[in-house]
């Protein structure tokens, strides 16, 4: 007896990752904007989950990138579901750069040698005031829609049969356990970081 075709998890297995690995980032960039207020003090905490949002980052840019691919190219799935906003369209690729110009001038401060910090630590400040206006509008846009969205993976309804969960929980556990990996390897640093800026 032949098995039936295996589905892909296509448009809607894609918006439920995007969604929760969202609301995870949401959590993470809270609690990294908490260690700004004290950032001396809590320095060793703000490279640490600085550094564990990296993996969810990339998984994030990776899920988005794959519907607008798939979009443009025309796959009936995700053309039903329709692209978003005109305005969010056109701040995708601004959410998406001001995100790798903070995040990836911070891994460099964390990375590089003292001469090259102050000036990095210019650039990671200025970039964070763009990416936060940016941010905000695009958390007030997506936050309802991604509440909705995100749960669905993890609150077992009756009849929610959606294909790949599991591969979902294993992506998104996954980006967390090599984000902790990450901090945990780079949380020394943070006292030659003190020093190097006269701390």
């Amino acid at each position: 007896m032949r098995r039936p075709p295996r589905r892909r998890p296509g448009a809607d297995g894609n918006a439920r990752l995007t969604a929760s690995v969202g609301l995870v980032l949401f959590v993470l960039l809270a609690v990294e904007g908490l260690t700004i207020l004290a950032i001396r003090p809590l320095l060793p905490w703000h490279i640490f989950v600085g550094m564990m949002l990296v993996p969810p980052v990339l998984l994030k840019i990776g899920s988005t990138s794959w519907r607008i691919v798939r979009y443009y190219l025309g796959d009936q799935e995700y053309v039903r579901r329709g692209p978003p906003m005109f305005l969010l369209r056109a701040m995708g690729p601004l959410v998406i750069a001001s995100t790798v110009a903070v995040i990836g001038s911070g891994v460099a401060l964390v990375l590089v040698t003292a001469p090259w910090r102050p000036e990095l630590l210019f650039w990671h400040q200025a970039s964070f005031v763009l990416w936060f206006g940016i941010m905000t509008v695009h958390v007030l846009a997506h936050i309802s829609e991604a509440v909705q969205v995100g749960a669905r993976d993890w609150l077992r309804r009756a009849g929610d049969r959606a294909v790949g969960i599991r591969a979902r929980h294993v992506a998104l556990a996954a980006s967390l356990v090599v984000g902790l990996v990450l901090g945990t390897l780079f949380l020394p640093t943070a006292a030659g970081f003190l020093f190097s800026l006269g701390g």
